[in-house]
């Protein structure tokens, strides 16, 4: 299944462009990951689904970038019983100047599921909106890390848990 999410940054394309290479660079993105999995089997156990898969593994590749436009691919795989809920996310992140000092921040990507016998008892309607909210929470975590506004995140993904600006990252630019 397909997901997306964008948003934009009250950030300039080059700050933008700098903190999501730090980002990057550190462990900040695989926490995030984490964080974003969660919420989205929390979204799905809340619909009465039991036995859900965990976060595993998290690949970040290499920020690419131009005077235009930076991107980088990030990669997750899960594990779990039944097969697991969402084995594998392919999703990239990208940043574009959207004004002198706005970014525009989009995430596209792909979950595979390999749900096995939890195919059968799951619709496709809790699973897309599980996967809704993984993204959307990804995104928000990641924009309030560029930004260093916490609080648009705890504002965007439910409960606004796990939201905070990156190492050194002190406020907007």
């Amino acid at each position: 299944m397909f997901v997306g999410d964008e948003v934009l940054l009250e950030v300039s394309f080059a700050v933008a462009r700098e903190r999501l290479a730090q980002l990057a660079e550190g462990s900040v993105l695989i926490g995030t990951s984490q964080d974003a999995y969660g919420r989205g089997a929390v979204a799905l156990a809340s619909t009465g689904m039991t036995g859900l898969s965990e976060l595993v593994r998290v690949q970040v590749r290499e920020m690419s970038w131009t005077d235009r436009t930076a991107g980088l691919a990030i990669r997750w795989e899960a594990t779990g019983s039944g097969g697991g809920l969402v084995p594998v996310l392919d999703a990239d992140i990208r940043l574009a100047p959207a004004g002198k000092h706005a970014t525009l921040l989009t995430m596209a990507g792909v979950y595979r599921p390999a749900l096995g016998s939890l195919e059968k008892t799951l619709d496709q309607a809790n699973l897309h909106r599980a996967a809704a909210v993984t993204i959307r929470s990804f995104a928000a975590e990641v924009a309030a890390r560029i930004t260093g506004r916490p609080g648009a995140a705890q504002a965007a993904v439910p409960n606004g848990a796990g939201a905070s600006p990156p190492p050194g990252v002190t406020g907007p630019a």
